[in-house]
C-alpha cells in the first residue's frame, strides 16, 4: 500500500522552466525556512530556497546538497533517496556540493549521523512530487489520464508500450502546478534505497582528482605551517629564524600569539625549513595533565552530587536483594580525532571581504568565528567546501579556519594552511575524556536484575542520551 503525504507549498516550490527548458524544484531540506521573494518579471516568483532537484532534456538530476560530504557518502545516498521515489536512473542523478547560504538553509552542516536521517522525508517528496508532475505532463501530452501511466528507469510508460523519457517530459511538467498531495512508495516496493551502492566518487578517489582542501590549489597561492606550543599552558619565549629564511622556498617567518608560521612555496621546503627553527616556550600557568585529570574524575566520581539521567523500577531494592554485586570501573583519555585527511584550509583576506576554501563540518561556524577575529560582517566570508577526508568531530571547530583567516590579513597574501598528524596530535582539540563506574545486581542464577552507571567526564553533551541511536531517531524498514 502506498503512503499519501501532503505537500504544501512552503516544502515544494515550482521556480518554473530554467534557461534551455526544464523542470526545476526546490525542496527544503530544514525544519524551517523564511523564504525571500524577489521580484522578477520573467517569472511569477523567484525564491531562495534550502535546495534544488532539476530535471534537464538530457535526462540529467541535479540535487544541490547543502551537508558537507566527509565519507558518509550523502554525495550517493540522497540521489539514490530522490531516484527511489522518481523511479529514475539513478546513475544519472548527481549532488552539487551547495556553497554556505545561511538564507537558504538552516541546518548546513555534518555531525552525529545526521544528514540522512534528517533529510530523509524532504528527499522522498521531492522524488515523489517530480515524478507526479512528469506523469502529468505525458496524461496532457497524450490526452489520456494519469491512471493509465506508469514509471520505470527514467520514462513514463502508457499502458499500450508508448514512452517518454524524463528529459523529453521536463519542460512541459515546468509549466504544470505543483501537487500538494503525492504518494510515497511502500519500503516493500524499494529498488534503490537498501541495496549496496557504489560511491560515485570512487574512480575520482582513487584516480587521484582534485576533490579534497588537501587537493585546493589557486594560483599564486602560498602555503604555511604552524608551530605551536608542545603543551598546553605553555607560551613562547623566543624565536630564532635566522636559519629558516635563507632556505629555499621560504617567503617569510611570521609570529603571532604563541604561534610561528613558516610561510612558502610549498609544504615540502616548509616542512625541511621547520627543522631548522628554533624556539623556546616557558610554563603560562598550570600544564595540562592527564594524571590530574584521571584525580580529578576519581574524586567525582565518590561524591554523591549527580544528576540523574534515567531511573527506572526500584534500584535500590533490586541491589538490596543481590546476590551478587559486581563493580568495575572504566576510563577514557582525551584522544586525538585523527581524520585521514590532515587539517589544512585556504583563506584569502581582501579588501572586500574573506574567501574561504576547504574541508569544515560546520561552514556557518568558521564564517562566523572568522568574521569576528577580523571585525567584519559574516555576509562578507564567504565559505566554499571541499569533500572532508574524515572529521568524527575534529572539524566541527573552527580553530584551523580562524588560523589561515589571521595569517591570511598578516601576510597580505592568499595562503593555505597545512598540519602536520604531530600538530594535531599535540594542538589540535580532542575526543572527551570520561570515567565511568559500572555496578551490576545479579540473583542467585546469575541473572541481572539491577544495573547502575555513574560517570564523569569533560563532554559537550550526554554520552548517555537515547536519541544518540539510529533507531530511536529514524524508523527503519
Amino acid at each position: 500500500m502506498e503512503t499519501l503525504t501532503k505537500t504544501s507549498r512552503r516544502d515544494f516550490l515550482k521556480l518554473g522552466i530554467a534557461a534551455g527548458g526544464g523542470l526545476v524544484l526546490s525542496f527544503n531540506l530544514s525544519d524551517s525556512l523564511a523564504a525571500i521573494v524577489k521580484g522578477n518579471k520573467s517569472l511569477a516568483a523567484t525564491v531562495d530556497f534550502n535546495s534544488y532537484l532539476s530535471i534537464s532534456p538530457d535526462d540529467v538530476i541535479t540535487i544541490f546538497s547543502p551537508n558537507p560530504e566527509l565519507g558518509q557518502n550523502i554525495k550517493t545516498s540522497f540521489p539514490m533517496i530522490v531516484a527511489e521515489e522518481l523511479d529514475a536512473d539513478w546513475k544519472k542523478v548527481k549532488v552539487v556540493q551547495a556553497a554556505l547560504d545561511v538564507k537558504k538553509y538552516d541546518r548546513q552542516l555534518t555531525g552525529g549521523s545526521g544528514a540522512v536521517p534528517h533529510s530523509w522525508e524532504r528527499l522522498r517528496k521531492a522524488g515523489a512530487t517530480a515524478r507526479q508532475m512528469l506523469v502529468d505532463a505525458a496524461a496532457k501530452r497524450w490526452n489520456v489520464a494519469a491512471s493509465t501511466l506508469s514509471t520505470n528507469n527514467g520514462f513514463v510508460i502508457h499502458t499500450n508500450g508508448t514512452k517518454l523519457s524524463y528529459g523529453e517530459l521536463a519542460t512541459e511538467a515546468g509549466s504544470l502546478p505543483v501537487p500538494t498531495d503525492v504518494k510515497l512508495k511502500n519500503p516493500k516496493d524499494f529498488k534503490l534505497i537498501g541495496t549496496a551502492v557504489a560511491n560515485v566518487d570512487n574512480k575520482e578517489m582513487i584516480t587521484g582528482k582534485p576533490l579534497y582542501g588537501l587537493d585546493f590549489y589557486r594560483e599564486g597561492m602560498l602555503h604555511a605551517m604552524i608551530q605551536r606550543p608542545a603543551s598546553f599552558g605553555m607560551k613562547l619565549k623566543s624565536v630564532d629564524a635566522t636559519a629558516v629564511k635563507s632556505m629555499p622556498g621560504i617567503v617569510d617567518v611570521v609570529t603571532f600569539k604563541n604561534n610561528v608560521a613558516i610561510v612558502g612555496k610549498s609544504t615540502w621546503e616548509i616542512m625541511k625549513a621547520r627543522k631548522a627553527l628554533k624556539v623556546a616556550y616557558e610554563k603560562d600557568g598550570n600544564i595540562e595533565s592527564t594524571s590530574d585529570h584521571d584525580r580529578i574524575f576519581k574524586e567525582l566520581l565518590d561524591k554523591p552530587e549527580a544528576t540523574v539521567r534515567r531511573k527506572d523500577g526500584d534500584v535500590e531494592a533490586a541491589f538490596k536483594n543481590a546476590a551478587t554485586v559486581i563493580k568495575r570501573e572504566y576510563q577514557c583519555p582525551f584522544l586525538s580525532h585523527a581524520p585521514m585527511e590532515p587539517m589544512n584550509f585556504f583563506a584569502h583576506v581582501k579588501a572586500d571581504g574573506v574567501e574561504l576554501v576547504g574541508p569544515t563540518q560546520t561552514p556557518d561556524r568558521a564564517r562566523n568565528a572568522t568574521a569576528t577575529l577580523l571585525g567584519i560582517a559574516p555576509e562578507k566570508v564567504t565559505v566554499e567546501l571541499t569533500r572532508l577526508g574524515g572529521g568524527f568531530g575534529r572539524r566541527l571547530q573552527a580553530d584551523y579556519v580562524v588560523e589561515a583567516a589571521e595569517l591570511s590579513k598578516l601576510i597580505n597574501a592568499p595562503v593555505k594552511v597545512t598540519w602536520s598528524r604531530e600538530d594535531d596530535m599535540m594542538g589540535g582539540s580532542y575526543r572527551p575524556a570520561v570515567r565511568y563506574r559500572f555496578e551490576a545486581a545479579l540473583d542467585s542464577k546469575g541473572i541481572l536484575i539491577g544495573y547502575k552507571l555513574r560517570g564523569v567526564g569533560v563532554n559537550a553533551g550526554n554520552s548517555t542520551r537515547e536519541d544518540n541511536f539510529l533507531q530511536v531517531r529514524w524508523k527503519i524498514y
